[in-house]
């Protein structure tokens, strides 16, 4: 077993842990922390946005539609995602959502825990989560510098 699924093996040795298990392990889930990583992702979300002519101001709400979250992904990825619903109903939400989470599935990311409903309904804790994912995915394992790992890389993005 390689040393980052022994990071991700829980203390008892008995099984994996859950993302929240995970993040509360690395203190991703204190309140200082929290503020600083949805400041920092706010930031990376609109570094990203700009580029498409628009930006977010609130995490937990500007991606409650699907539509920004769909727009990000386009940007970061170069590809066009499937039109998304116009409707403003609950399951127009849900569907665009979908759309962007299938859309990462595709590109080989797991998304453990991380469902549309959670993000339509606003958890700061799943929407984090989720960004933290696309950074993972489409951002720090573009930046190859030595040996480093995700914090670095994302450290090193905050500084340029």
């Amino acid at each position: 077993m390689n040393d980052h699924m022994m990071n991700n093996v829980d203390q008892y040795g008995d099984g994996y842990m859950e993302p929240e298990e995970e993040w509360e392990r690395e203190g991703l889930l204190d309140p200082a922390w929290e503020k600083q990583q949805k400041k920092t992702f706010t930031a990376w979300c609109n570094s990203h946005l700009r580029k498409a002519g628009t930006a977010i101001e609130n995490i937990e709400d500007d991606f409650r539609n699907g539509l920004k979250l769909m727009l990000l992904l386009e940007v970061i990825s170069g590809e066009t995602l499937p039109k998304p619903d116009r409707g403003k109903m609950r399951f127009h939400k849900i569907a665009n959502v979908n759309k962007a989470l299938d859309f990462i599935a595709s590109k080989g990311v797991k998304l453990v825990s991380i469902g549309a409903e959670e993000i339509v309904d606003g958890n700061l804790k799943m929407t984090l989560g989720m960004i933290w994912t696309i950074i993972l995915r489409f951002a720090i394992q573009d930046i190859s510098v030595e040996e480093m790992t995700a914090k670095e890389g994302l450290l090193l993005w905050c500084q340029r």
